[in-house]
């Protein structure tokens, strides 16, 4: 289990089960979103999720159609999205987490349109857009332009 706050400590949430892979989000709405060079995300199953408190400090943007960023409006923290093409998934911003992670990025997302001020220095994947289909047929795909 792994249990998570904002920055404030008002919104309190907690994961049960393993961590997939952290996604590396380069596009322009994450790097906007979050005032970093890329976002760190986690896909987690709505089943998986229990807020635990601060249901009334959630406020939501909708930043295309379909996508929504939810945050605290007490602290501002972002705390996770939803696209409304992949229903029953959150990608949680993996900073927010508080125990040590055995998870590890997987692959840089967007890579396309990164800042232009900021290298990738790994030996990671990347993928000009999204993820591909995984093999049990899975989207993994989240982020849009």
């Amino acid at each position: 289990m792994y249990t998570g706050h904002c920055q404030c400590g008002g919104v309190r949430f907690q994961i049960e089960g393993e961590l997939e892979p952290i996604q590396i989000c380069h596009c322009s709405q994450c790097r906007r979103a979050q005032g970093t060079p890329f976002a760190s995300n986690i896909p987690v199953s709505e089943s998986a999720f229990t807020l635990l408190g601060g249901v009334e400090l959630l406020k939501s943007f909708e930043s295309s159609p379909g996508k929504h960023r939810v945050f605290c409006c007490h602290c501002g923290s972002p705390l996770y999205s939803t696209k409304d093409t992949l229903p029953g998934v959150l990608r949680i911003r993996a900073g927010l987490l508080n125990e040590p992670l055995a998870t590890r990025p997987g692959a840089h997302i967007y890579v396309g349109s990164k800042a232009n001020w900021w290298s990738i220095n790994d030996d990671l994947p990347q993928f000009e857009t999204g993820l591909q289909a995984s093999a049990a047929g899975e989207a993994q795909q989240e982020c849009s332009e």
